[in-house]
C-alpha cells in the first residue's frame, strides 16, 4: 500500500458480536485487496448452522462473500482461502465444499487442522482474501 492507494475504512458485521469487543474488523481493503477475518458458520451471531463440516464451510465462504460484496467483490476475486478445521477427518468434507464454490477460481488455499476453535459448536473456520486492479481507485472515499 502506498500513499496513493490508502486503505478502505474497514467493514463491520451483522454477523459477529465479537467485532466491536475485541476490537477487529470482518473485512478491511489494502490497495486493491481486501483481507476478510476468519468467518465461521454463525447465523446471525447466534447459533451455528445445522450439519456437518461440508455445511459449515458453505456456510462460513457465505460469510466472507457477504464481506466482499460490501467492496464490489464476488468468489471469483478471491485469489487466497484457509480454512481452520477441528478433525482432520474434516479435510475431504470442507474440501469438496471449497471445490464447489471455488473450482473455476482456483485461490491457493490452506487447511491447517487446530485443536479448537472458540466454539466447540464450530466445526470450520475460513479466511478470505481477494484482489481486484484498480480497486484501491475506485473505493477512494467511499466506505462499504
Amino acid at each position: 500500500m502506498t500513499d496513493e492507494t490508502p486503505a478502505a475504512a474497514p467493514q463491520h458485521s451483522e454477523t459477529s458480536l465479537r467485532e466491536d469487543a475485541y476490537g477487529y474488523s470482518r473485512a478491511v481493503a489494502a490497495g486493491d485487496f481486501v483481507l476478510v477475518a476468519g468467518c465461521t458458520a454463525f447465523e446471525g451471531g447466534v447459533a451455528p448452522v445445522e450439519g456437518g463440516p461440508y455445511e459449515q464451510t458453505i456456510a462460513a465462504f457465505k460469510v466472507a462473500f457477504d464481506a466482499l460484496d460490501a467492496y464490489g467483490l464476488t468468489a471469483a476475486d478471491v485469489v487466497r482461502t484457509r480454512m481452520y478445521l477441528n478433525h482432520l477427518r474434516d479435510c475431504d468434507e470442507a474440501g469438496r465444499a471449497h471445490k464447489e464454490l471455488f473450482d473455476k477460481v482456483r485461490p491457493v488455499t490452506t487447511i491447517v487442522v487446530v485443536e479448537g476453535l472458540t466454539d466447540s459448536r464450530m466445526m470450520v473456520e475460513v479466511e478470505v482474501e481477494a484482489h481486484r486492479p484498480g480497486l484501491a481507485r475506485t473505493l477512494e472515499g467511499k466506505q462499504p
